[in-house]
């Protein structure tokens, strides 16, 4: 036994030290939290693509912000890159973070997606200049991050833009 040991001692001073590692172990009953990173997601074209989402969302408790858009809609080119912007540069990540994904809305294979949710283009914001104010969006995007999907889709102002 003692002659065994010996030689494992002298096969591991031979070895390159890239070769030895050392592993520590955590003694907890579950896993080390951590950091929430925002996520984009592609443009949904597909319903069991959306329901996916869904489930990742309500599972991770993330919160999905969704934007429900069509080809030829103008206020949509105007918010869909302003939410991607902020939501790329991290806001809402210290909260908690969120994910964010445009649903194609003229998608011919979306279904009664749009339906089921009731989405609709138009916007049902108090003030339309919300949507060009930065500060507001920051906010909105911190306060869902914050509620880490509880509460279920949005609220009363902006909310409904993104669907029920």
């Amino acid at each position: 036994m003692v002659a065994a040991a010996l030689t494992r001692s002298r096969f591991v001073a031979t070895l390159p030290r890239s070769y030895i590692q050392t592993f520590t172990r955590a003694y907890t009953a579950t896993a080390p939290k951590k950091a929430a990173k925002n996520r984009l997601y592609n443009s949904v074209r597909y319903e069991d693509e959306f329901e996916t989402l869904n489930l990742l969302s309500a599972s991770s408790r993330i919160p999905l912000i969704t934007l429900w858009s069509a080809s030829w809609c103008p206020s949509c080119k105007v918010i869909s890159p302003l939410l991607k912007g902020l939501i790329n540069e991290g806001v809402g990540e210290a909260q908690g973070g969120v994910s964010y994904a445009e649903i194609e809305l003229d998608s011919p294979t979306l279904g009664g997606l749009a339906m089921r949710y009731q989405a609709q283009l138009e916007t049902k914001v108090h003030k339309v200049e919300d949507m060009k104010n930065r500060q507001f969006l920051i906010n909105w995007i911190e306060t869902e991050a914050k509620r880490h999907g509880e509460g279920g889709a949005g609220g009363s102002s902006l909310f409904s833009l993104f669907g029920r």
